[in-house]
């Protein structure tokens, strides 16, 4: 990226999400432009046209571009889908100076071995996130630089996706005339942007309600747990309300929104929705009261669904922060109270934090991945990183050390993961 400008690209299965910032030595972001078009040629995260989903990226670089008049060369790209996994692994190396001193070249080898742990053939890691270290018999240390010893561990987190997904979202980007600067996990995203220190600690669930997907990411003593995708989403919500009503998707996307609620009692049972008020095409009069059922049966099987999740990872009912949920599905009405009742914990809206700028344009849960693309590369120290003379290989980062990293040629890190 040139100059102080940075930008970050959600490519979505409804929407494209582009935001450019200012790289400025603010304690905030300073947004200073975003843009939102229709999603083509991608479904349930993943790109299945490449030549359709490239056009809808040029469709939103060009309206951020002409609405702001600067040029987009690079962007942060978030990776998204159901083919994220994550798996722990483990280093170990001898300390190579001959006073046991732990230097940069350690941790970049520590890192290093356990970044070589097997997985299947046609998947690339992302992020290698060091929970924790140990040397020698001292354990729980969160940066071992300086420090003596003989022995040096490392556990860490591998987020690893489909090298296909990788590369088919990045050739769709490249079509677009501009350059992957970086790959975020956009679970990793939205939790730098919408929960604080203090929910990290706690323990926490981000909840990311996208159209065809909705990710889990669960966080504990300010460290990230586990991360899983499923393949659901508000996408299904609007189907269900098609095939209910036998009207066509985009005038359930509208009832959806606009007369929508994940909560029936809410709603009085007499109140009916005009259909000819949505759509000229339509006629008759249909019970909001329906509506919200509809839309109140996808909502709880997707709540249980992440239930089921949060079980999974022992955390079922165990969150003392609680849910917090992010994505354009949560901007449903009454979707916090469905929230509380079947998941039983505490849950509110996310919505992104320590930023500044355009806010009225991003200042909504459906923004927040593409805001926390750029908050989490801000975070994670790698604006200033990005000299190709000095780094000719594909590097990866953790607290200002550099590690030699895999196969593709969009630069990837080992995070230093910031609670």
């Amino acid at each position: 990226m040139t100059s102080n400008i940075i930008a970050s690209l959600d490519v979505g299965s409804n929407s494209v999400r582009i935001v450019v910032a200012q790289n400025d030595n603010d304690e905030y972001l300073k947004i200073i432009g975003a843009e939102e078009v229709a999603s083509a040629g991608v479904r349930r995260g993943s790109v299945i046209d490449i030549k359709e989903a490239s056009r809808s990226i040029v469709m939103a670089l060009e309206k951020v571009e002409k609405k702001n008049d600067f040029r987009v060369r690079d962007v942060v790209l978030g990776i998204g889908g159901t083919d994220i996994k994550i798996q722990e692994a483990k280093g170990v190396i001898a300390i190579s100076r001959a006073n046991g001193e732990v230097g940069e070249d350690d941790i970049k080898r520590v890192l290093e071995t356990a970044q070589n742990v097997s997985m299947p053939v046609n998947n690339e890691i992302i992020h290698a996130i060091p929970k924790e270290y140990k040397l020698d018999d001292q354990t729980n240390i969160r940066n071992p630089l300086n420090m003596h010893g003989i022995r040096l561990e490392a556990d860490v987190l591998m987020i690893e996706d489909s090298t296909n997904h990788l590369d088919n979202l990045v050739k769709s980007v490249e079509q677009a005339k501009i350059n992957v600067e970086g790959l975020v996990v956009n679970s990793l995203a939205v939790s730098s942007i919408v929960l604080d220190k203090n929910q990290k600690e706690l323990g926490v669930a981000i909840v990311d309600i996208g159209s065809e997907t909705t990710s889990v990411a669960v966080f504990e003593e300010g460290e990230l747990i586990d991360i899983s995708v499923l393949p659901i989403g508000a996408g299904h919500i609007t189907n269900d309300i098609a095939i209910g009503l036998r009207i066509s998707v985009s005038s359930a996307e509208r009832i959806k929104l606009e007369y929508g609620s994940a909560f029936p009692k809410q709603i009085n049972k007499r109140e009916n929705i005009d259909l000819s008020e949505i759509d000229s095409e339509e006629d008759g009069l249909v019970s909001r009261y329906y509506v919200a059922e509809i839309i109140e049966a996808r909502v709880t099987e997707i709540f249980e669904m992440v239930n089921e999740e949060l079980k999974k990872m022992g955390r079922a009912g165990l969150l003392p922060a609680g849910i917090v949920l992010a994505g354009g599905g949560s901007e449903m009405p009454d979707i916090v109270e469905l929230a509380k009742s079947k998941l039983e914990l505490p849950a509110k809206i996310g919505y992104p934090l320590e930023i500044n700028g355009v806010l009225n344009e991003v200042d909504s849960p459906s923004f927040s991945t593409v805001v926390g693309l750029l908050s989490y590369y801000r975070q994670n120290n790698l604006l200033d990183r990005r000299d190709e003379k000095k780094y000719s290989k594909i590097f990866s980062s953790i607290g200002g050390i550099d590690i030699t990293s895999t196969k593709t040629k969009v630069k990837k890190w080992v995070d230093r993961f910031l609670p």
